[in-house]
């Protein structure tokens, strides 16, 4: 059994009397309503966060809505005898398809060169942040040689 620390190393031993049980009483009563006012700062913070993440999830969404859009266009455009009118039917077939409920306004531009094609999508994102005047846009470019037949050359 070990000896006992000398008093000066022990704890100070707390007041129990009702001075005591006052001053605590007051130190509680300071605090009181404080988490009721944290609370109040803490949720709508968590909920804009939330909402950001969201909305940053649909945008990634309209993103790839635009890509697939715009390749699919130039897919249907670059083919031999292909034609930008072909490339505009077939981006217009893929966004009624996938539906243009997280890509609002979209619009198609299919131009031609005699060397290739190049198709830009553009379109905004639903939102949801409730901010007025923010906006998602997208804006997706590919670009592509178009197809020709290139007939095999005789080797000697």
């Amino acid at each position: 059994m070990s000896p006992r620390p000398p008093a000066d190393c022990r704890p100070p031993r707390r007041p129990t009397g009702p001075r005591a049980r006052r001053a605590k009483r007051r130190r509680a009563d300071r605090d009181r309503g404080a988490g009721s006012a944290e609370i109040v700062i803490a949720v709508p913070l968590l909920m804009l966060l939330i909402l950001l993440i969201i909305q940053f999830a649909i945008w990634w969404n309209a993103e790839s809505i635009a890509h697939a859009t715009a390749e699919e266009a130039l897919a249907a455009a670059r083919v031999q005898g292909g034609t930008a009118a072909a490339g505009q039917q077939r981006a217009d077939q893929v966004i009624s398809q996938v539906g243009s409920s997280v890509l609002d306004g979209p619009q198609v531009s299919v131009t031609m060169t005699p060397a290739d094609v190049t198709v830009t999508v553009t379109g905004t994102a639903e939102r949801v942040v409730p901010l007025p005047g923010l906006s998602f846009p997208v804006t997706v470019t590919v670009t592509g040689p178009i197809e020709q037949f290139v007939p095999a050359t005789a080797q000697g």
